[in-house]
């Protein structure tokens, strides 16, 4: 049996990995510092929290449930109590790219993160559609990458990185430059900045007469069709006047070198912003 130590079981997403692995096989020792935390962990989940010493002696694996810009920080502080073989599993790309990780040979890196329930979701229960997340009931796909490490410990990671996502549709194995270019470069350099900009947009036409539930009733469910016919999702093309709109709306919104956003320099200088 593996025995996992998760760090920051009392956090948003630390509560949530919690969650999933009380369904396992998995020896489980949960680390949180704060009380509020370890009373909602206790609460919530029933389960009593450890000392970090106790914690570290013991694991097989340990989950850094914590946000980016204390990773290096914990993952040095507690890396002299690390034995050989252990493996360290981050939820994010952005530390292990930036290179904040202890320099131990002996350790494994696993780094896993979620895709997040796609929009075409083809479950219709009640349940899976508010699941905007994952991790509870909408299957979602996730990415994989071993940094260092045997071989061997590629299985280990994946089958930690399926039950603390779970329900999984697809699990991806790409690498960690990889996984920086699909975040933040995709998903919030790009994919997060349009959507923000949309909310912009709709926010204008509402200040300038437009009924807000006719306005988002329109831009969502055009939105709807738009992307399942960008995407593939289903056989189609735009009218005439959709692309007329896009040829002289690209310009007018969009920088001629855009996709120099996805340049090494520009994800690992948006990396270090980060973290």
């Amino acid at each position: 049996m593996t025995t996992i130590a998760l760090f920051g079981a009392g956090g948003k997403m630390g509560y949530r990995l919690a969650r999933n692995l009380l369904k396992s096989d998995y020896e489980v020792l949960h680390v949180e510092p704060s009380p509020a935390g370890r009373e909602r962990v206790k609460k919530d989940l029933g389960i009593d929290c450890v000392d970090q010493a106790v914690a570290l002696a013991k694991a097989d694996a340990v989950v850094l449930a914590t946000p980016d810009t204390l990773i290096g920080k914990i993952s040095h502080q507690i890396a002299p109590s690390l034995k050989a073989g252990t493996m360290l599993i981050i939820l994010d790309a952005a530390a292990p790219f930036a290179g904040h990780l202890p320099d131990r040979k002996d350790l494994t890196y696993f780094i896993t993160h979620p895709c997040h329930p796609i929009i075409f979701a083809s479950e219709a229960k009640e349940a899976v559609i508010k699941d905007h997340f994952g991790g509870i009931a909408a299957r979602q796909s996730i990415v994989n990458s071993l940094m260092q490490g045997p071989e061997r410990d590629y299985a280990v990671g994946e089958a930690i990185a399926r039950t603390i996502w779970a329900p999984i549709l697809r699990s991806h194995r790409v690498t960690v430059e990889q996984m920086a270019l699909l975040e933040p470069g995709l998903s919030e350099t790009i994919g997060a900045t349009l959507v923000a900009i949309m909310r912009e947009a709709m926010d204008e036409v509402i200040a300038r007469g437009v009924d807000p539930v006719t306005a988002r009733d329109f831009l969502l469910g055009h939105l709807n069709i738009l992307m399942a016919v960008t995407f593939n999702e289903i056989p189609g093309a735009f009218s005439d006047a959709c692309n007329k709109a896009i040829e002289f709306g690209k310009p007018a919104l969009m920088r001629d070198d855009w996709k120099r956003v996805f340049e090494p320099d520009e994800i690992a200088a948006s990396i270090r912003r980060i973290t």
